[in-house]
């Protein structure tokens, strides 16, 4: 059996008496994708917001490869691992694409710093497979602020890649994309499988068949539902309170 990656156990946070996550426990294997589903309101980026230390917890831990990170700053817990991605990218859009690959990938502090620095050769060659992975090598001198806002979500990806995050977290990475780039993205994110741990929070359907291996099913910061698509799709107590008749198509 895969060792855990990460591990939420009675995860809870209160807002003034509302309980936005309410005992969340999950444990995602190393190298797998998890996919959260709920309605809007389910607890869903607020449960991403706690394991990325955003948000405070009220209770519960989390623990990433068997450490305890709960509560802890955010910049300590993207060094245990975690690297997380929101729904608008933030890169350096007066550097080429190549650049901001450069100064993910160099731990010395300061942009300026990073792109004085050399890299080694195995740098270099990691660099040039991110850009091919994230399909971006005839883009690598474009300067990102130009870049289409698909192209623009995977160099953000890609960023996360080559900084080693070991457990990625996806907030709605299809959001304003069109068919072709939401394709493409599942093609990526596919990709990621196995060597990283994925955590995605998406709305659309048909990308989350496209990239699910097991889904959780959060409802009123609860976690409603676990497992595969067909199980997922064929349950009871989901289709009541999300899918509706559709489901996932």
């Amino acid at each position: 059996m895969s060792a855990v990656a990460l591990e939420l156990d009675g995860l809870a946070v209160d807002f003034s008496g509302f309980r936005a996550v309410d005992g969340v426990s999950m444990a995602v294997a190393h190298g797998e994708l998890r996919v959260l589903l709920g309605a809007n309101g389910a607890g869903k980026t607020t449960l991403m917001d706690l394991i990325s230390g955003k948000t405070k917890s009220t209770e519960g831990r989390v623990y990433v490869h068997g450490r305890d990170v709960t509560n802890q700053r955010e910049h300590k817990i993207a060094r245990a691992g975690v690297g997380r991605k929101f729904q608008i990218p933030s890169v350096f859009s007066g550097l080429t694409v190549r650049q901001n690959l450069e100064v993910a990938q160099s731990a010395q502090p300061g942009v300026f710093a990073n792109l004085k620095m050399r890299l080694d050769t195995e740098a270099q060659e990691r660099l040039d497979e991110t850009l091919d992975l994230i399909g971006l090598t005839e883009e690598a001198e474009t300067e990102a602020g130009v870049l289409s806002h698909g192209q623009t979500q995977w160099l953000e990806l890609g960023m996360l890649m080559i900084q080693n995050a070991s457990v990625i977290l996806l907030d709605e990475p299809t959001a304003g994309m069109t068919a072709g780039e939401t394709a493409k993205t599942a093609e990526i994110i596919n990709r990621l499988k196995g060597k990283h741990t994925l955590l995605v929070v998406e709305h659309d359907m048909a990308f989350v068949r496209d990239i699910a291996e097991r889904i959780t099913v959060l409802h009123l910061g609860k976690v409603l539902a676990e497992g595969n698509v067909a199980f997922i799709e064929n349950h009871p107590d989901v289709k009541a309170a999300y899918l509706g008749k559709q489901g996932i198509s």
